[in-house]
């Protein structure tokens, strides 16, 4: 008990011992109290059943007609903790040829079928509730049986009873579930919710339980093999059907499928028990169909560019300065690699614009792609430097877009700027793990002093206790990122494989750096499904331990910021975004964005509009983050991101094609 996860508490701990006694058996035995007991036993349930499901499940009273299918049934129930009290009814004592489906010994022969299923939960769980009825139910005895169950599990060969049991559990509107061991048919019969439906479907036609009692077994098979769906049995099942009275002296029933019943009828209780959809009707789960479709994973088509690192060839000659200015800006960073701009070249200008159908719910009013345009507009001036011209900006909005940059030639060129032609055409994202390198005064002077040339600030976090902080928050946030469905949508629809159609951008999965473990668990964490349900339990703390792990192990976290909160301000921030990264790659050191969730929300609407469930939290981790940094209210967050020390990344990471998002003038342009 002590070494669970997480603890029990001490009231549990305190629950004083029992000694159980076991008459077949000559036994007593120490156990733990049943609260004690029941949290051990169970403990390898959590998730799959939740400690709140668990408790409802345990209130359920269930009863079992038939122990010999219903014998492994009775006990997977009780083995998952989704029943409180289990009624057992079977007049026949065990055989021999039983022991081939019922989980019982040679010792067990000649003893009654339903004391030999409830010695054996009560040996798995003493606290369960069993009451063995070792007769026949019948018409005398079918109400007494009935009292105060819930749900009723329906195993027996009699026609006779299986429509008495039926015709009672409707008039007392008890769903009845049964399984046949044959192709994973699972029967369900919601009396609960549908009192009026006919019994059995209404495969019997009108006949009742007293008519079915007056025919011979000859006049029984054609509702026999109604009952069966005789056009649905496995070929060997419906074979030897036709055997039986020949061959055969009664139908045949395997381990295997009396198993797998048990699983079916174990999912149906526990949806009606706690009130999940589950409709009257059939179904089936054939395995051997299944099987009959297995996949080899070393037969999947794969990629030619699979195992190998791509490098992107870089364009260096151009038919002019603003040919080179288009490319220059097309090789900005942007969230997501989204590439949330257009390029239009005219006669001595390029005119960058957002485009909005690359928005995401991050982007918080284009503010994200606002940052990603003036990194963009710095490229240019970049470019037109190395090339021997100046530039100037203008910023405003034009038609169909929230941000216009116009980069035009003028005056002479910045030789600050063309020095960082290079390093900016090599600039990329590095997602290795990293380890930690000092930072030195030239260094931090060299980073303030980028941020500071093109309209920024920069706030640089190099002490341990401050770094690991901060992998808290972010740490935090990317847990409301999965846990918030659309923005883990947005987030993997970024990923894409090797073997995918070849995206015109986002992020290739190999960029990541993550080891083939890890590449593994992504494939979980790419299910909305299971996001559902970490975020339905308020679970999935481990969901940030990659950021913790990768930002907490950083050199410094470096978060740029400006005056202001316009877009014109954040494009601004974008360029000062550009010169801190090219700046820092120059010194050897790996850069990584590692933007959280809420940085560019304003207000507790647009918090509550990105994460509905979670707006509260967001923003305190807001507030922590700005307080690290000793943001005052006045500036706006533009971009955080890690800088560590790192090998180089295994790849660049794609580019839309530059004709996809450029447009051009019908007459020509300055030479270079």
């Amino acid at each position: 008990m002590a070494s669970l996860t997480p603890p029990v508490d001490a009231d549990m701990l305190a629950e004083p011992h029992r000694w159980v006694y076991y008459p077949w058996r000559r036994s007593v035995v120490g156990m733990l109290g049943p609260r004690a007991y029941r949290r051990l036993r169970l403990d390898r349930n959590r998730n799959l059943i939740t400690d709140s499901e668990q408790h409802t499940l345990a209130a359920l009273r269930i009863g079992v007609i038939g122990l010999s299918v219903g014998h492994v049934i009775a006990h997977t129930l009780a083995a998952q903790g989704i029943c409180g009290e289990l009624h057992l009814a079977d007049f026949d004592e065990l055989e021999a040829a039983n022991l081939n489906r019922v989980p019982a010994t040679v010792f067990d022969e000649g003893v009654n079928k339903a004391i030999i299923a409830g010695r054996r939960i009560a040996e798995l769980d003493p606290y369960v509730r069993v009451q063995v009825h070792p007769e026949a139910v019948t018409a005398d005895t079918i109400d007494a049986f009935l009292d105060g169950l819930d749900i009723i599990v329906e195993e027996c060969d009699s026609l006779d009873t299986k429509a008495l049991v039926r015709e009672a559990a409707r008039h007392r509107r008890i769903p009845v579930l049964m399984t046949t061991s044959d192709r994973g048919l699972v029967d369900v019969e919601r009396f609960d919710i549908d009192p009026d439906r006919p019994i059995l479907h209404g495969m019997l036609g009108t006949v009742n339980t007293t008519d079915l009692a007056g025919l011979s077994s000859t006049d029984k098979v054609p509702y026999v093999l109604g009952l069966l769906d005789a056009k649905s049995l496995s070929p060997r099942m419906a074979a030897s059907l036709c055997e039986v009275g020949e061959t055969l002296s009664t139908w045949p029933q395997l381990a295997g499928e009396v198993v797998l019943g048990a699983a079916l009828i174990a999912e149906s209780v526990r949806r009606i028990g706690l009130g999940e959809p589950l409709a009257s009707g059939r179904t089936r789960l054939d395995v051997a169909a299944a099987l009959d479709n297995v996949t080899d994973p070393l037969r999947t088509p794969r990629s030619p560019h699979d195992g190998g690192v791509e490098v992107e060839r870089e364009q260096t000659e151009f038919g002019s300065v603003l040919d080179a200015m288009a490319y220059a800006a097309h090789r900005a960073p942007s969230g997501g690699n989204s590439q949330p701009w257009s390029i239009a070249v005219r006669e001595d200008s390029l005119d960058l614009r957002i485009d909005p159908g690359r928005t995401s719910q991050m982007d918080v009013e284009f503010r994200g792609s606002a940052v990603a345009l003036g990194a963009a507009a710095l490229n240019a001036r970049i470019a037109a430097a190395a090339h021997g011209h100046g530039t100037r900006l203008l910023t405003g909005t034009g038609e169909h877009t929230p941000l216009k940059i116009s980069v035009e030639l003028a005056g002479t060129a910045d030789p600050a700027l063309a020095e960082m032609y290079e390093p900016m055409l090599e600039r990329s994202t590095n997602r290795h793990l990293g380890v930690p390198v000092a930072f030195s005064a030239d260094l931090r002077e060299a980073l303030h002093a980028a941020a500071l040339a093109h309209g920024g600030r920069l706030r640089l976090l190099t002490e341990r206790d401050e770094i690991r902080e901060c992998a808290e928050v972010l740490a935090a946030a990317d847990r409301i990122r999965y846990l918030t469905s659309r923005l883990h949508s947005e987030m993997f629809a970024e990923i894409w494989s090797p073997g995918d159609p070849a995206p015109e951008y986002g992020i290739d999965v190999r960029t990541l750096e993550l080891a083939p473990s890890d590449l593994a668990v992504l494939d979980v964490l790419r299910r909305s499904d299971v996001m559902d349900e970490l975020a339905r339990w308020d679970a999935g703390s481990a969901l940030g331990n990659n950021t913790r792990d990768r930002v907490g192990g950083a050199s410094a976290v470096a978060v740029i910021t400006t005056d202001g909160h316009d877009l014109a301000d954040y494009a601004r921030a974008g360029a000062a975004v550009e010169a801190v990264w090219i700046t820092a790659q120059t010194a050897g050191l790996a850069t990584q964005p590692v933007s959280p969730a809420f940085l560019y929300a304003h207000t507790d609407h647009e918090l509550a509009q990105l994460a509905p469930a979670y707006p509260e939290q967001l923003g305190r981790l807001q507030y922590t983050l700005r307080r690290l940094t000793g943001t005052p209210p006045e500036e706006a967050q533009a971009l955080v991101m890690k800088i560590t020390s790192a090998p180089r990344p295994s790849l660049r990471s794609r580019r839309s094609p530059l004709l996809h998002t450029t447009s051009r003038p019908a007459t020509p342009h300055r030479e270079v």
